[in-house]
């Protein structure tokens, strides 16, 4: 992290007008969540691999991204945002958007499910950084179980490819996450899953604190459909203001 960037991020987590509000993902798929009127939200998630992938070491990514809720209505929401990613030191093409519309539970009827159309990754390069990935997804929590989701994908088929370069652009998205009340209202768990045997292709699970009402920290590992692919560690900070 360079000197800005470390500035930024204790300016951001100790600024005293924080307020509190969700995360826009579960751990690796987009979640239903959707920002607020006017909440602003940080994140800076690190990917490292756990190991060498034929003997090479893959590189280390970095993403920080702003993402901010544009809609002044209770029952439908919708946010937009961008991220600015290194990959192992490359900047070539940093610059990535995203956004999503939808519906938080409750909207439609009293036991309506939630539900978000909504894209991610849409790069400013034609087939390098372009993934395109748009996807619709509903979730619906459940007394004593959590909150299950259910969704479906589909990407740019020139980039969402596996190690032979088939077509792998499209599948399922599946989650469930909790706030474990019985041990803290500041734990979360969750695990998701995106199908596909492309890079975005991956088994995840992890555990969040809120250190603050206003930022919390992400601890995950994930395990790629294709095993070509290395396991990866993530630490995720998620702050709202």
């Amino acid at each position: 992290m360079n000197g800005t960037l470390f500035t930024l991020f204790f300016l951001i987590i100790f600024s005293p007008s924080l307020v509190s509000a969700t995360p826009s993902t579960i751990i690796w798929i987009p979640s239903v969540d959707i920002q607020p009127y006017k909440k602003v939200h940080f994140g800076l998630d690190t990917y490292v691999k756990t190991a060498k992938q034929d003997s090479i070491s893959e590189p280390t990514v970095t993403n920080m991204g702003f993402t901010v809720g544009i809609l002044p209505f209770k029952n439908v929401q919708m946010e937009l945002g961008c991220d600015l990613r290194d990959v192992g030191g490359d900047h070539t093409y940093p610059l990535l958007f995203n956004g999503k519309i939808g519906m938080p539970e409750g909207s439609l009827f009293k036991e309506a499910p939630a539900f978000v159309l909504g894209g991610y990754d849409f790069g400013t390069k034609g087939n390098v950084t372009d993934f395109n990935i748009t996807y619709l997804l509903i979730a619906k929590t459940l007394p004593f179980i959590g909150r299950l989701s259910l969704g479906y994908y589909k990407g740019n088929e020139a980039l969402l490819v596996d190690r032979f370069g088939n077509k792998e652009e499209k599948g399922l998205l599946l989650a469930w996450d909790r706030v474990i009340t019985e041990i803290s209202n500041r734990l979360w768990l969750a695990i998701d899953y995106q199908e596909g045997k492309s890079p975005y292709g991956a088994l995840s699970f992890g555990a969040a604190w809120k250190v603050h009402p206003e930022f919390s920290i992400l601890f995950g590992y994930m395990i790629f459909n294709e095993p070509f692919y290395q396991p990866t560690f993530t630490v995720q900070f998620d702050v709202d203001f």
